[in-house]
């Protein structure tokens, strides 16, 4: 399997998968699979990029051995990773999809559908892998509705045309979290942002590997600093903080 395989048919500019990766080793690999599936279903060409940034681990070299193009950076800022992939992309379509993310051919269909009627970017539904703790579940139930009354695109997994994407200038840089929910807003701004009803399926180990009472430590907190709390990274260890293994895995591996 080679993900790059369709990219450069004809003269037709491809659409963007754009993948930040930090130590994904672990869960890059089926990410790339699922990709490549979905992309040679929808039959157009297409490239795939991973930004590996700074990774300790095989995550590169995962990459290559599933023929992405790597594009390495040292960010650790989720923000300008995102970016630096973006701007080496081709396509005339952006999909930004997290390394734990599995996409289908629906959601690809439906997010091209969705751009060539005229929608600048757009998110989907989403949901975690299980098994998750009682209290993902309840984050799980909550968060796709209300991601959907705010109009907002998930972290995992947000597209744009690229016309959208340099006119308003990229994720805000400045950002170290809830850089998709800045984007959603300032896309919006600029013409029809849209909310797929399709799903991508996003990993839940992070709400496996952290107790209810240490992620709504972190959720608390995030709220009572406001929008200067995503401003670094102290408090935001879930993202940045150290690695920690998925318990139903066995291994590590992470995403911001």
């Amino acid at each position: 399997m080679n993900v790059g395989s369709a990219s450069m048919l004809g003269d037709t500019p491809p659409i963007s998968f754009i993948i930040p990766a930090y130590d994904e080793q672990q869960l890059l690999g089926r990410t790339l699979v699922a990709i490549d599936r979905a992309a040679q279903a929808v039959g157009e060409p297409f490239e795939v990029i991973v930004v590996d940034d700074a990774s300790t681990d095989r995550t590169a070299a995962v990459a290559r051995e599933q023929g992405a193009r790597v594009i390495s950076v040292s960010c650790r800022q989720i923000s300008a990773t995102r970016n630096a992939g973006a701007r080496e992309a081709k396509g005339d379509v952006f999909l930004f999809v997290d390394a734990d993310t599995i996409v289908t051919d629906a959601v690809v269909r439906a997010a091209l559908s969705a751009t060539r009627e005229g929608a600048v970017g757009g998110g989907s539904a989403f949901r975690f892998d299980e098994p998750l703790p009682r209290y993902g579940r309840v984050i799980g139930a909550v968060s796709v509705p209300l991601y959907r009354l705010l109009g907002l695109a998930s972290g995992c997994f947000l597209f744009c045309t690229r016309e959208a994407f340099f006119a308003v200038g990229g994720f805000d840089e400045s950002l170290f979290g809830a850089e998709e929910a800045a984007m959603s807003q300032v896309l919006r701004r600029h013409g029809r942002f849209v909310i797929l009803r399709e799903s991508v399926t996003t990993s839940g180990r992070k709400l496996r590997a952290h107790s209810g009472r240490e992620t709504f430590r972190i959720l608390l907190r995030l709220v009572l600093a406001g929008p200067k709390g995503v401003r670094k990274r102290d408090g935001l260890e879930i993202c940045y903080g150290e690695r920690r293994a998925d318990p139903e895995s066995g291994g590590g591996g992470g995403g911001g």
